[in-house]
């Protein structure tokens, strides 16, 4: 194999500086993962490909930041605004957040390790790092935000798919057709991340305080808002949590 694949010859032809951008266009027509005029972080930037993707989805109205311990040499053809640091330090995520303008639509990673050979190894490493931008995203996105990272398959994978579920309504694992029949790598998806530590099942005192325009009680929990049906304001009562949503949440009243 000398790379020279058919996507690696189409992004020469068509410009894109690595053939990678093609998993990264695979993946926003699976998931819908950059967002027309959002803000999209792409972590590991270097050299570009994922930047000049995410550029061209967002449009002129949108932002794109790249972050990279390497130099990332100018997009000509896009705007997009670099950052050169380490991910996982407060001093970058701030100053993207700078450069955001506050918190971010959507997080990607195709961070991959320094190969060894022995595959043990790489997926452990491939982990650590997934683990890394995994932090990182959760300090950037905003409620309803997206998050994508390559991770190679492994004996650890269910347990950080488990991490990336735990803060997201739903995740989802694919492999693009881009990616190289060789790789074990897959891409986990985060929909929609979730800012309440309430969850499905939870069981909490609430004060109804509001009516919705469906009729449903109204509860606030840390600022986030519970749908809670056949309640009337100034009820208080103990409700099970029926289903977790990035903005708001359903509740149901409990017996006694």
């Amino acid at each position: 194999m000398t790379g020279r694949d058919h996507y690696y010859n189409k992004s020469k032809q068509e410009g894109y500086r690595s053939r990678s951008a093609y998993k990264l266009k695979q993946l926003d027509r699976e998931v819908g993962l950059l967002p027309d005029g959002g803000t999209v972080v792409d972590l590991g930037a270097a050299p570009g490909g994922w930047l000049q993707v995410a550029a061209e989805a967002v449009g002129p109205s949108g932002r794109v930041i790249g972050v990279d311990r390497q130099r990332i040499s100018d997009l000509d053809d896009h705007e997009v605004e670099t950052i050169r640091g380490d991910m996982t330090e407060d001093d970058t995520k701030e100053r993207v957040r700078e450069v955001a303008g506050g918190t971010v639509d959507t997080v990607v990673s195709d961070l991959a390790p320094n190969m060894t050979g022995e595959y043990s190894v790489d997926h452990a490493r491939s982990v650590h790092l997934a683990r890394q931008a995994l932090e990182t995203a959760l300090d950037l996105l905003g409620a309803g935000g997206d998050f994508a990272v390559k991770v190679f398959d492994g004996q650890d994978f269910d347990a950080f798919r488990e991490d990336v579920a735990a803060s997201f309504e739903y995740v989802r694992v694919l492999r693009p057709d881009a990616s190289r029949d060789s790789s074990s790598e897959v891409y986990v998806v985060g929909k929609g991340r979730l800012t309440t530590e309430l969850r499905e099942g939870d069981e909490l005192d609430v004060e109804i305080t509001d009516i919705g325009d469906e009729g449903d009680g109204i509860a606030s929990v840390d600022g986030y808002t519970l749908f809670v049906p056949g309640t009337d304001p100034g009820e208080e009562l103990t409700v099970r949590v029926t289903d977790v949503k990035p903005r708001f949440g359903f509740a149901e009243p409990l017996d006694g």
